[in-house]
Formats: C-alpha cells, structure tokens, sequence
C-alpha cells in the first residue's frame, strides 16, 4: 500500500492538478486540528509522519499549546506547523462555545493565508470539534478532497459532559457531525463503533469509511529498565498517563485509590497529563486523603511517560461507562501495553476488544470493584508479568502503528482517486 500511494502521489505530482503542489512538486496535504496541539496530539503526528513519508508535504493548522508546542510557527522533521492562540474552555457549554467560535475564526484565517501561496490535494479535518472543513469550504472548488477524522463522537461529548442540556446546543453538535459527514470524500474511524456511526448516521458508503486505530509506536513504547525512583520507597508503583478532562474518569481512578487505601499503602501513584479536570483532581485526591500517595506531574514528552510505564506494576484506564467511552479506543491502554504493563479498566465494548487479556475488567462504574481488582494484581506478580507480555505481543502483531498506517494510506488512495469535488 505505501507504494501504491507513493506512485499516486507522484503520478499525480506530475500530471495531476498543478494547484495542489507545493514548490517540491510534491501534492500538499492540510491538516486542521482544534482539541490539541500538534505534535502533543499522538494521533495526528504519526498519521503526519506517514504522510510526509509517503511523499506528500504536509502542512499542519494547529493551537498553541500552554506548557508546550507555543511557537505561532515551526518546521519539524519536514512538517509545517503553524498555530493559533484560543482561549481553552474550561467551564460550562458557553465556555465551549468561545473556545470554538475563536478556534474557527483563527484556523480559518490561517488556512486562507496559506491558499494564497498554493492549493492543497487533501485537507484532512480531525474533530472535536466537527466543523473545521467550514473553515476550508472555498478549497473545494480548486479541486480539493476533504477527509474527516472522527477523533471524537461530538454528540456523544457534549452528553457525558453535560447531558442533554441546552438542547440548543446538543442539537447543534448532531447538525454538525452529519454536516462534516456530508462534507467529506472519505471519513477516517478510530475502531468499528465509530466506523458504524459513520455508516450508519453519517450514511456513508462502506468503500468510503476507514479504520485508522490509535497505536503507539512500538520502537519508542517498549519496556525498559525500570527506574525505581519513581515508586517512592514503596514496593509498588501505580500509573495514569493520559487527558484529564470531565470524561476520563479521573475521579473514579482517585475514589478507587482512596478505597484501596484503606486496606493498604504499599503504592505509590502517578497520574501524567493534563486537562480541564486536573485542578479538580488534585482536589479530590486531598479530599479523600490520599495526596500523600499521588504524584501529579503535569504533561511529560514521550520518553518521560515510557520512563514512567517502565516502573510501574499496573496502570489504571479508568473511564465510566457513557455514551461516548462506551464506543471510544483509548490511546493509552495501547500505550501500557506496549510497554508490557498490566491494566485495570472498567469493561467497556472498545476497551476489551484493545486490551484482551491484558486487562482485568471492573463492572462499569463501580469503584469499589476496581480498587479490588487492584488490589488482587498488586499480590499476583506472576499474573501481572503474564498479562504484560500478552499486551506487548498483541500490539506487536496486531495493533501496531505500521498496521493502521496501512489503513491511512488506503483512505488516501481511495480519496486521491475519486474525482475532484463538486
């Protein structure tokens, strides 16, 4: 398949719309992305990386991160990036709202100083939220293909984060997925669910949908020795690496603790991320008393989390059971497991099908249950040791990033291929 799209690319680079090259000869690839900055957000570098190595230049719209990625312009490793400032929400809907409006003003902005100096091939658009192929709409009429990206189900979000209400806005959210849908030549799936909804509430054609899995890279993500520094002069280290927003359950994981506390304290935790739920976090652990026992360190770069999953005896995915997570694949159950860690998660449908028997599963939500499992692992090294060697070979030899990038070059050769858009 990468010599296939290679051969489109070059094909086409050479016969193809001369609007869509850059300087190089080379067809020109835009990618719009709102929820995180570029290259924190995992998913969207390594689907970059492909890209330029399939020969494309790629060109990146992306916010300015708080701690890091804060340069308005960079060049990394052959890829453009170029950044705006939006003021993060951090409260209710309306907070959201801003955040979106001035995200879609300022992408926009961006993407029409950049038409200027060339047309691109492909604008590819990962959500949340799902109406950034708005803000390149006049690309389509010099011929450029639109893919969507389904990071997120939207409409599932604004549930689990704020139930129905206002229905103003829960309704909005359903207009513009089926917009973004409508609006794009092919749509790029994390797993099946989402792979469904596109079919299905997205009523597009099955030869037009592609599951693209989150997956880590195996090269980077892989055990090491582990730095035992890190579990405190405890016997065991317990590990969350991942967003803290209102949905991924960081409040379940502390509540888990302080239950698991009051039987035993031979555990050291690290929670890594960061996210509009991490104030609140640090406020539940103090709450609950178990501070004492919780490291926060805030967001870490890729070999500092491989560090810290290399010391760990199990790590924790402790989203609940809603809407969204029921459907969703978590990055980083992916990411434990290919650093050979054992996992705790609550038994969601997507979760399993990543993790096997890699995981123990509590019932969904309840937190007693997923301290208990926990506990029981923390007194099995040989079942943890087992789990964590299953993990690894599954996402070897069927998880891996060299697997969905496969995937991501055959969405490319099918939308390179169609004809140009109306």
């Amino acid at each position: 398949m990468f010599e296939r799209v290679r051969s489109r690319v070059r094909r086409l680079s050479v016969a193809g719309p001369e609007t869509a090259q850059h300087d190089s000869g080379r067809l020109s690839v835009l990618f719009l992305v709102e929820n995180a900055s570029v290259p924190t957000d995992t998913r969207v570098w390594s689907e970059c990386l492909a890209l330029r190595d399939a020969g494309f230049d790629v060109v990146v719209i992306s916010p300015q991160g708080t701690t890091h990625d804060s340069e308005q312009f960079e060049e990394r490793h052959g890829i453009t990036i170029h950044r705006f400032r939006m003021p993060y929400a951090r409260g209710g809907p309306l907070s959201f709202v801003l955040e979106y409006s001035v995200a879609l003003w300022r992408a926009r902005r961006l993407a029409r100083q950049l038409a200027r100096k060339r047309s691109f091939a492909v604008v590819h658009a990962a959500n949340p939220p799902d109406f950034l192929l708005l803000a390149v709409w006049p690309m389509r009429r010099r011929g450029t293909r639109f893919i969507f990206d389904q990071h997120d189900l939207v409409p599932e979000l604004f549930i689990s984060r704020f139930g129905r209400t206002p229905r103003l806005l829960y309704w909005l959210t359903c207009g513009l997925e089926r917009l973004s849908f409508s609006l794009a030549d092919v749509v790029v799936s994390p797993n099946n669910s989402y792979r469904d909804i596109a079919l299905e509430r997205g009523r597009k054609k099955t030869e037009d949908v592609f599951v693209v899995r989150n997956a880590p890279d195996t090269s980077l993500f892989r055990p090491r020795q582990p730095d035992l520094e890190l579990k405190r002069d405890k016997p065991h280290l317990l590990a969350y690496v991942g967003a803290m927003n209102a949905q991924d359950g960081l409040d379940h994981a502390i509540r888990a603790l302080a239950v698991l506390s009051r039987k035993r304290t031979d555990w050291h935790a690290i929670f890594v991320g960061d996210g509009d739920a991490a104030a609140g976090t640090r406020r539940l652990a103090q709450d609950v008393g178990v501070e004492h026992l919780v490291e926060f360190t805030g967001f870490l770069p890729s070999p500092e989390v491989v560090r810290v999953l290399s010391a760990a005896d199990i790590c924790l995915s402790p989203e609940p059971r809603n809407p969204l997570n029921e459907a969703s694949t978590f990055i980083k159950i992916a990411e434990y497991m290919a650093v050979q860690r054992p996992v705790v998660a609550y038994d969601l449908i997507e979760s399993r099908f990543t993790a096997a028997a890699a995981a123990v599963y509590a019932s969904p939500n309840d937190v007693e249950g997923f301290a208990g499992l926990i506990d029981e692992l923390l007194d099995d090294p040989k079942r943890r040791d087992a789990m964590g060697r299953v993990g690894r070979a599954r996402i070897v030899s069927e998880l891996s990033w060299e697997r969905s990038k496969a995937a991501l070059l055959a969405a490319y050769d099918r939308v390179l291929g169609k004809s140009s858009p109306r």
